[in-house]
């Protein structure tokens, strides 16, 4: 048997020795703070959104700022005028000093490029320097900051989308995700629960207020009549290519969309209806569906543009070869983006939502074709092929997976809210 005893090394307080310190600190001198006070400047920074009423007086003023020499800097500088030309909802930020003098002004909005919109801004800083102004623009890049949000069906998606707070590109995202498992036209269920993780896009740490200020849907689960199915958004950094994926690695996406369009009304589908010209019964080919002028109408699939001009009853149209002799066709355009021979990918545009040809009001009508067959279109987006996840992406398929699971089970909580991460 072995004994150990352990003994404090240290001594103990009680007789430790004590003093006492005493020091006289300067108290600080109240006229020169006084004075500091006296000479500091007192500056106002507000923040406001650009009007399409506005002029340089009225945008100052609701900015509590007056300030002669910037309103007309704003209306003669070609650089100044830049604040209030183009579409309104520009973001400003004015800073000015006690006597409402503007020393600053930034204001950001959509970059000019059409290609550099879902990724940047224009950043156009206007600075006091003594008598005079001095602008310069630049271009930044958006930031991206994580969202979450959750809500049920009571009516339609789009009211729960918007009872939720969330953004409606989000929700055209949503029914686009699950469209291979869920017809949102035919099988929405009151009481169907949802939970979504998204990007909403900032620029200098501000959410901006133009194209719906968000990114891309990253994650989502979606239970439809007592089923749930989650997908989530994920990039293969070899290829380059995205697409939305099941939580099993199967993607979602399959080589034909569900709809030409990102979310709409069906007015007419695929069967005998009464037609509304020619007053008969008739075999309706395709499926139409109803949205306003100028809806942009996109490829469901792969192909190359076969036709794309006037044709009869369908006024505007455009159609498009795919591979295995299957065809679609995309009629009563307002707008033709494509020409004849043009190659297309999925989900690009290729018109716009009109009244063209033999129409009563602005739709789409869609056909899906098979050697020359009319086939329904759902049913076919439904039956086509998947495309694969590959095995080299896998491993990082299923880091992305656990990471919004995560954020899936806080959105599930917020029931009927959206809210930053």
């Amino acid at each position: 048997m072995t004994a150990f005893g352990i003994a404090p090394m240290a001594p103990d307080a009680a007789e430790l020795p004590r003093r006492t310190l005493i020091q006289t600190l300067a108290a600080p001198d109240i006229e020169a703070q006084l004075d500091e006070l006296a000479t500091h400047a007192i500056g106002l920074t507000r923040a406001e959104a650009t009007r399409s009423s506005d002029t340089p007086d009225s945008l100052l003023r609701r900015a509590g700022a007056f300030d002669p020499a910037a309103a007309a800097f704003l209306r003669n500088d070609p650089m100044g005028r830049r604040v209030l030309q183009g579409r309104a909802g520009k973001m400003v930020h004015l800073t000015a000093d006690a006597s409402g003098q503007v020393q600053k002004i930034v204001v950001r909005f959509p970059a000019e490029k059409v290609e550099q919109q879902s990724s940047h801004f224009t950043r156009l800083t206007i600075e006091r320097d003594g008598m005079v102004f001095r602008a310069r623009t630049e271009v930044a890049p958006l930031q991206a900051q994580v969202a979450l949000g959750s809500g049920s069906i009571r009516t339609s998606l789009f009211a729960a989308t918007d009872d939720a707070n969330i953004p409606d590109a989000i929700a055209s995202q949503m029914a686009d995700m699950f469209s291979g498992d869920i017809d949102f036209h035919r099988e929405l269920r009151k009481g169907d629960r949802f939970s979504i993780v998204y990007e909403t896009l900032t620029a200098d740490g501000e959410p901006i207020n133009w194209d719906g200020g968000v990114g891309r849907l990253l994650a989502g689960e979606f239970t439809n009549n007592g089923k749930t199915y989650s997908a989530v958004y994920f990039k293969d950094s070899a290829s380059g290519k995205a697409s939305f994926y099941g939580f099993d690695g199967q993607s979602k996406r399959r080589a034909f969309l569900a709809s030409p369009m990102e979310f709409s009304r069906i007015t007419s589908g695929f069967a005998m209806r009464f037609h509304p010209i020619l007053n008969t019964w008739r075999q309706h080919n395709g499926v139409d569906y109803g949205a306003p002028t100028g809806t942009a109408v996109r490829s469901v699939g792969d192909g190359v543009v076969e036709m794309a001009g006037w044709q009869n009853g369908f006024g505007n149209v455009v159609h498009i070869r795919h591979a295995g002799d299957r065809t679609t066709v995309y009629a009563h355009l307002s707008k033709i983006d494509v020409k004849k021979g043009q190659r297309i990918e999925q989900g690009q545009r290729l018109g716009a939502v009109g009244a063209t040809g033999w129409a009563t009001g602005p739709h789409l009508h869609f056909e899906f074709r098979v050697g020359g067959r009319h086939m329904d279109p759902r049913a076919i987006a439904r039956a086509s092929e998947a495309i694969t996840l590959p095995n080299y992406a896998k491993a990082q398929f299923q880091q992305t997976v656990a990471s919004v699971k995560t954020q899936l089970a806080v959105a599930e909580t917020m029931d009927g809210v959206s809210a930053a991460d």
